[in-house]
């Protein structure tokens, strides 16, 4: 990771923080709206209200460092394949703008502020952060030996409310474990829409995938099913935390996004599949969100 130190000469400061954004855009930085939003929900439901500041920003902090350490880690496990996928070449990794020393740095500076952030929030979050990293890190192996790295990537995510469930509590119980589970589904739905678009590639390398498995169209039906799950299990969280309408209208919202997201594909036409990945399960999350909080503060 490029080292920034005040007195640097402006060519230099400059160059460090040209690195550092191309790391950000390495990890897909944006991407965290994905489980961000889902432990911050966990958190307020542990808390039934405002949790102090300081729990959201330990929160923030260990989501922030456990999900950028992940995403290098995969970056790094992954460079042969995405050196010889035509739609991963043009990576940072692949094209020589990182170099392999940076890019460890980073997964260590990211798995220390997990684990910094992680001692702070409590005994119970600390003691299992290591395992954490270590479910976080093997996903990335699981696609050389299983079909089911899909949900092998649910769990990671899944682990988000959790996480955040035991920051504020030190303790877990059935709602964020419930609530893990939707995500788990949540996330292998669209990562199985996602893999799609590799399937050629997957067949000519042996990785493993629903979609290799299964064909376009079984995949995209595991994939629906998936869905559907996730929909019963957060509705299964409303009645687990006794909680009223605006949940219930977030939980709507969720439902008809995932509609659409299937609506998007089809094995004749995955023209739209970016759109459905990004855009939709941005506000999947963020829609889930905001119901379960107006719900707990109003």
């Amino acid at each position: 990771m490029p080292e920034l130190a005040l007195g640097l000469p402006q060519e230099e400061q400059s160059r460090s923080w040209g690195k550092l954004a191309v790391i950000l855009r390495m990890v897909k930085f944006s991407h965290t709206v994905f489980a961000l939003p889902v432990a911050l929900m966990s958190a307020f439901l542990a808390s039934d209200g405002w949790p102090s500041m300081e729990k959201l920003l330990l929160i923030v902090l260990a989501m922030v460092g456990a999900r950028n350490a992940a995403m290098a880690f995969n970056r790094l496990v992954d460079l042969e394949y995405d050196r010889a996928n035509p739609r991963t070449r043009q990576r940072a990794l692949p094209r020589g703008e990182l170099s392999l020393r940076q890019v460890r740095l980073f997964i260590v500076a990211c798995s220390a502020l997990f684990i910094g952030a992680a001692y702070l929030l409590g005994r119970l979050a600390f003691i299992l952060s290591p395992f954490t990293l270590l479910v976080l890190f093997f996903y990335s192996y699981t696609k050389r030996f299983t079909s089911c790295s899909h949900l092998f990537l649910g769990v990671a995510l899944g682990l988000a409310p959790l996480g955040a469930w035991v920051g504020v509590r030190d303790s877990l119980s059935l709602i964020p474990l419930v609530l893990g589970l939707a995500v788990l589904f949540w996330v292998a739905g669209f990562d199985i829409i996602y893999a799609c678009q590799d399937l050629d590639f997957d067949r000519r390398t042996g990785l493993h995938s629903i979609p290799r498995r299964f064909g376009l169209r079984g995949a995209l039906w595991l994939s629906a099913l998936f869905h559907l799950a996730t929909a019963g299990l957060l509705l299964w969280v409303m009645f687990l935390a006794r909680l009223g309408g605006y949940y219930f209208l977030g939980w709507l919202g969720v439902s008809v996004l995932l509609i659409y997201e299937h609506y998007l594909v089809s094995p004749a036409d995955l023209s739209r599949l970016g759109k459905a990945f990004f855009l939709v399960n941005s506000l999947v999350s963020v829609v889930l969100c905001l119901g379960t909080l107006l719900d707990v503060l109003v």
